[in-house]
């Protein structure tokens, strides 16, 4: 017979205690996401907004509250290495095949982190996620509504429009279902079998939301391929409409980018949308669709697992980063994977003011801002090891010489306390030097356009050299140097003053009074370290970004509530220089 276990009840209270406030997290994380219906139907985009910023922070909330609860049932015992194997053991028993269920391990895995402080992983207290291949069965619970071809894409496209109805009714459905045939049969005639070839249509049974669009996400299904199509929805004075068919990987790769914000979508299944999402996206990292679905602790998890396998896999060693060396972070990369690593310096060089909680406060700032495409996703982990032998010995000069705030060593093991990982992208001013002309023209033009997208969304990226901005493979620039990013409503707009006499001008030091937040867009000029012929082409369509009266009309026009949009793709109506938008 078997002894009983004094420990089981306390493990039972425990892990019930860990289930349901998880389920409670996720209510709330439902709750959240479900008001992207109401709020795209009522054209509250303000509300958007504010519901980003709400859910990004229902997580690391919940977290704290369960920690709280569980030192209260534990007392000395919370801390109990032997115990809490049990419960882990306990807790996966219950959650054996059921879908979904990395998350809730995930949410295990927050709370023993928390309670432990744990360094690197362990496994005594932690789930290990499973290998990819594992969760492969559970993506059959996804629910998609799947439309057969008969020979007729009208038909489909009726019916698919009537199923994803709103509240708001369709300005012109009929002009609707045509523009969508006629973009699908081009494509499909061109790009895929044809429509012989054509077997039916799959969508996710869960509309897309995001800023002020709304998207059906589905994959063509043909006789040996499948292809991506992502419809996109606005909302209009006259009704619902559909704004854009996209059926080309990479467009569709940017609606789902790494800069853009999360969507607020709610299928049945998570984990099997993102594997439904990943065959129309290939070469889209796994990590990175969780992430833009809004489940950010599974993609840091993700993130974590897979980068940890490939550096299990290879033997290249950690280096500096591409560009210019940075005066608040160290930024390092390991040449065979895609991410770079920022670690906070102990000092920041000259001119730098700030302080180490003003560069936190920053990151959390973009992190639950509308990034329209031009900010970078970047993660926060804390207390990740890596083997010491792994980083070249510069790096660790460097490390241990700027970074002893942040950096122990433990054995052979390098202990990170605090780092920001996001993916590479080239340094815009390393880019125009390797460029073909035409290549930096559009990349310059892009870098106007990127500081234009950021202020209509009330960001002011505070630092404009070209060095703090990279192009991605999409030739997209994007901005990735928060340590100054200030809100537009925030910054006092001025125009240089007049210099009173020939003293003035002859001063080391402004003659004038400049405040903390006082911005002088007259001195952009001196950030755009590029040719003439650039610079002459940057003065051309981007020259009202030196003026204060630009900065300052954008900045009434937030005060006011305006929400300017930033479109993730290009239509053929729109002005060619608001592609660069897109």
């Amino acid at each position: 017979m078997t002894e009983p276990n004094p420990d089981r009840e306390i493990v039972a209270v425990c892990a019930k205690a860990i289930y349901e406030e998880f389920l409670r997290y996720n209510s709330a994380f439902s709750r959240t996401t479900n008001r992207a219906r109401r709020r795209f139907e009522q054209r509250d985009w303000q509300g958007h907004q504010k519901d980003i910023a709400e859910r990004v922070d229902l997580y690391e909330k919940s977290v704290q509250r369960l920690v709280v609860s569980l030192r209260k049932v534990l007392d000395d015992r919370v801390n109990d290495h032997a115990l809490w194997p049990e419960i882990r053991w306990f807790f996966g028993e219950r959650l054996a095949k059921v879908p979904d269920a990395g998350f809730v391990k995930t949410y295990f895995n927050s709370t023993t982190r928390r309670i432990f402080g744990t360094v690197g992983i362990d496994p005594e207290v932690e789930f290990v996620a499973p290998p990819f291949e594992d969760e492969l069965e559970l993506i059959q619970s996804l629910n998609l509504q799947r439309y057969p071809y008969w020979a007729s894409v009208d038909e489909v496209f009726t019916q698919v429009l009537s199923d994803f109805a709103f509240k708001v009714s369709y300005a012109d459905v009929e002009h609707d279902i045509d523009f969508i045939a006629r973009e699908v049969e081009q494509f499909i005639r061109i790009n895929l079998d044809g429509l012989q070839e054509l077997i039916r249509f799959e969508f996710i049974n869960s509309v897309f939301y995001q800023s002020a669009r709304a998207y059906l996400v589905g994959r063509i299904v043909l006789n040996n391929n499948i292809s991506p199509i992502v419809i996109a929805l606005k909302n209009t004075d006259k009704g619902i409409c559909v704004d854009a068919v996209l059926q080309y990987e990479d467009e569709v790769s940017i609606v789902f980018s790494y800069t853009r914000s999360y969507y607020f979508a709610d299928p049945n299944s998570v984990v099997a949308a993102v594997h439904f999402l990943h065959t129309i996206l290939p070469r889209k990292p796994i990590d990175e669709l969780y992430t833009v679905l809004g489940r950010l602790r599974q993609g840091k998890t993700e993130r974590y697992r897979i980068f940890n396998h490939h550096l299990l896999n290879t033997d290249d060693q950690f280096v500096h980063a591409d560009g210019d060396k940075g005066l608040v972070m160290i930024v390092f990369t390991l040449p065979s994977y895609d991410l770079v690593f920022k670690i906070i310096r102990d000092k920041f060089g000259y001119p730098k003011t700030i302080k180490r909680q003003d560069v936190l406060d920053k990151y959390r700032l973009v992190s639950k801002h509308d990034r329209a495409g031009r900010l970078i996703d970047t993660q926060e982990f804390r207390k990740l090891e890596f083997p010491l032998d792994r980083f070249a010995p510069a790096l660790l000069d460097e490390l241990f010489s700027e970074a002893t705030e942040t950096v122990t060593v433990e054995g052979e093991k390098l202990i990170i306390n605090h780092v920001y990982i996001e993916r590479r992208v080239r340094p815009l001013n390393l880019y125009l030097r390797e460029a073909h002309r035409e290549a930096a023209k559009r990349a310059i033009l892009d870098y106007g356009q990127t500081i234009h997208d950021l202020a209509n969304t009330d960001i002011f990226p505070g630092d404009l050299l070209l060095k703090n901005f990279g192009v991605t493979r999409h030739e997209r620039v994007v901005f990735y140097d928060y340590d100054e990013v200030a809100l537009v409503t925030e910054c006092n707009f001025r125009e240089i003053p007049q210099p009173r006499d020939d003293d003035d001008t002859m001063r080391s030091e402004s003659w004038y009074h400049v405040n903390p937040l006082d911005i002088f867009p007259e001195e952009f000029i001196k950030f755009l370290a590029m040719d003439a012929e650039l610079r002459e082409l940057f003065m051309q369509v981007h020259g009202e970004l030196l003026t204060a009266r630009f900065w300052r009309e954008m900045k009434e026009k937030h005060l006011q509530g305006e929400i300017s949009l930033v479109i993730p793709y290009y239509r053929p109506s729109v002005p060619d220089k608001q592609y660069h938008s897109t």
